[in-house]
């Protein structure tokens, strides 16, 4: 099954199911006698059923988000090198959400073939927050490539829509991209109304490439949660930094 494939359908589950996140967990384990052992590994982000804000440190830039710092313990691509520490703010109201053995890298480190997702966030009432990542080769043959050295905005938009919306991304939904220098680092940033994505009508992304991998991080949200809270989710965005 293809890293897409599985997205997708764990997405649609996601979605559709009202489970609570500690249901599925004793649900999993019901299964894992049948599961291969490297499937029945810890996962490599363990979630937390409590908000971030009782566990993460204040933004030193505004005391009112925390900051979640990304480290070797956090996911097994940081362990194996193929992702460089990433960070962003989050409300101190969010919590960790688990992500499934088979959407996080953690059986095909370190070589993967497709896309991963490192981390998860979520809030009912606020939106959701993912970290993807993507292996440069499959978008450049350049090693050690920047994302300029890969395209424009819009080409790299076209490759890894399907990781934003869960599904599929149609030209039409791209409503603005814009080009951030931080340092020496190149972000694209997107502003995508996704009315058929399984993550959300509203999604917000930024991408950029460092080392062998290209990482995007993901902001979505319903329309009610767009209503109130679109400058929050606006202000993680912007915070993302690899």
């Amino acid at each position: 099954v293809s890293t897409f494939h599985a997205f997708r359908a764990s997405t649609s589950e996601y979605v559709s199911s009202q489970h609570t996140p500690r249901r599925e967990f004793l649900k999993g384990l019901a299964l894992m006698p049948l599961l291969p052992l490297v499937l029945r590994e810890p996962p490599p982000s363990h979630a937390r059923e409590v908000e971030v804000g009782s566990f993460l440190p204040p933004s030193p830039s505004d005391p009112s988000f925390v900051l979640f710092t990304a480290s070797p313990k956090d996911t097994p691509a940081l362990r194996a090198g193929n992702v460089q520490p990433y960070k962003f703010i989050l409300p101190p109201t969010w919590k960790q959400a688990r992500v499934a053995n088979i959407l996080s890298g953690n059986y095909c480190q370190p070589k993967c073939a497709e896309p991963w997702v490192e981390v998860k966030f979520e809030d009912e009432k606020q939106g959701k927050v993912q970290v993807v990542a993507s292996p440069l080769i499959r978008l450049t043959n350049k090693p050690n490539a920047t994302i300029e050295d890969i395209g424009s905005p819009e080409k790299l938009i076209a490759s890894l829509g399907p990781f934003v919306t869960g599904n599929t991304l149609d030209p039409e939904e791209l409503l603005e991209t814009s080009v951030e220098k931080l340092g020496d680092q190149t972000y694209y940033k997107y502003v995508l109304e996704t009315p058929y994505a399984l993550t959300g009508t509203h999604n917000l992304a930024k991408a950029t490439a460092k080392g062998n991998t290209v990482v995007l991080f993901v902001v979505s949200a319903s329309d009610k949660q767009w209503q109130t809270s679109e400058e929050t989710l606006k202000a993680v965005l912007d915070s993302f930094q690899v």
